[in-house]
């Protein structure tokens, strides 16, 4: 009964393991877990929410003042007290206070300029964010395409094993030339060799997204290999396309917007602010209570006190010009990208039409011909061989192919920030 129970134990966990290395994923799951976990979202989540806390405070006074002590005390302290003639005493004990009344156009100004503050950053993420799904694109589309490449050197396998062991018993029989049969062994090891460095790229692809995903880089998991490639060709790549999708133009209008927000901070800086002043002061020696009730002005108007903020809103003028032109130019630069990528990418699939409709169909009916002619000993090895060769290479040819489209279609959609 024991042995049963051990049995059942190591089943169960031996269907468990099973089930764990047969856990699948898709694009969409990958791309949710990288939104969700990537450390670098994360750091800019934080550093928004840092920047959103701190714009709370846009709008405080500046502290009030607090003062006490002696006022206009004689050094002499018999002259503090009452004198024998009824003469009051002199000196005073003082305690004022005074505040400064804030502009209120002032603070709306700080406090848009502090809240616009993380609207830059909430645009990086987002550029950050379309990097990082790309980059996962691309490793996916890389893996499906090995597992393309394994299927074929399955095939291709299992074909040369075929040439090998009728090789082998013809050669017995006198029948064979023996110098195919080595070529065919060679390219036997040789596709094991494939194999083994096909399976290593896998791994490496595997660890690059489970990174990409926050996770550790050695969980294991397998993905599913369909794919779709994409219509681009009515697509019109204009100013309005990307202003719409690109999170790096969004943050440059968010910075320029900054600079004019600032530009106001600094011109408000140049009104006049008021405060008010009061002091209570106790008479020594019989000397009667006082106050002090005073109005005060910053006059930050006057020459020799408003060259830096004038200096400062004249350079943020031609930083925000700077901004506007490197705009331009990102837009220019990324509207010929994008119609180069899109020509390249459909004439990669007029070649591949070619392949599936002509060259692969044709190759395979000569590969099997030939073998037919083989089995019928109307052909000899070497020519078998040299047709399983041609298809062989071509085949590799069509799915590497297949994999310049999609590496192209990642390019394209990064630009065009497709997530």
């Amino acid at each position: 009964m024991s042995n049963k129970k051990h049995i059942i134990v190591m089943v169960f966990f031996l269907v468990v393991g099973k089930c764990m290395y047969a856990q699948q994923m898709n694009l969409d799951n990958i791309v949710n877990e990288i939104r969700s976990k990537h450390p670098s979202i994360k750091m800019y989540d934080a550093d928004i929410r840092s920047m959103d806390e701190a714009a709370k405070g846009a709008k405080s006074w500046m502290p009030p003042e607090f003062s006490t002590g002696f006022w206009m005390v004689p050094y002499n302290p018999s002259l503090w007290k009452k004198g024998d003639m009824g003469a009051t005493g002199m000196g005073q004990y003082m305690i004022g206070g005074q505040q400064m009344l804030p502009n209120k156009k002032k603070l709306n100004a700080d406090a848009a300029y502090m809240e616009a503050m993380s609207s830059v950053e909430k645009e990086k993420k987002n550029a950050t964010l379309n990097e990082l799904i790309n980059d996962a694109k691309q490793f996916y589309y890389e893996w499906i395409i090995l597992e393309k490449k394994l299927v074929i050197l399955e095939q291709d396998e299992k074909l040369l094993d075929f040439m090998i062991k009728n090789a082998e018993i013809r050669y017995k029989n006198g029948l064979e030339k023996i110098s195919a049969y080595y070529k065919a062994k060679a390219a036997l090891g040789n596709i094991k060799n494939m194999q083994l460095m096909f399976e290593s790229d896998i791994k490496e692809k595997r660890i690059r997204i489970n990174s990409l995903m926050g996770r550790n880089a050695m969980i294991d998991f397998d993905i599913d290999t369909t794919y779709h490639i994409n219509d681009y060709s009515s697509v019109v790549f204009d100013s309005t396309l990307f202003y719409n999708s690109r999170s790096d133009l969004k943050a440059i209008d968010k910075d320029i917007h900054i600079t004019f927000l600032k530009q106001e901070t600094e011109r408000q800086s140049l009104q006049p602010q008021f405060g008010i002043r009061y002091e209570h002061m106790f008479g020594f020696g019989g000397l009667p209570m006082q106050y002090s009730l005073m109005g005060m002005m910053k006059l930050p108007l006057a020459k020799w006190s408003s060259k830096m903020n004038k200096a400062n809103i004249e350079s943020l003028k031609w930083k925000a010009d700077a901004l506007q032109s490197q705009k331009e130019m990102m837009l220019n630069e990324y509207s010929g990208m994008a119609y180069g990528m899109r020509n390249e990418i459909e004439l990669k699939k007029k070649q591949m039409k070619l392949y599936e409709d002509n060259i692969l169909p044709a190759l395979k009916n000569n590969y099997k011909t030939m073998q037919l002619g083989y089995e019928q000993n109307t052909e000899e090895l070497f020519m078998l061989y040299d047709a399983w060769e041609t298809l062989y290479m071509t085949q590799l040819e069509y799915t590497e192919l297949l994999n310049q489209v999609l590496k192209m279609q990642v390019s394209l959609e990064r630009l065009m920030e497709k997530k």
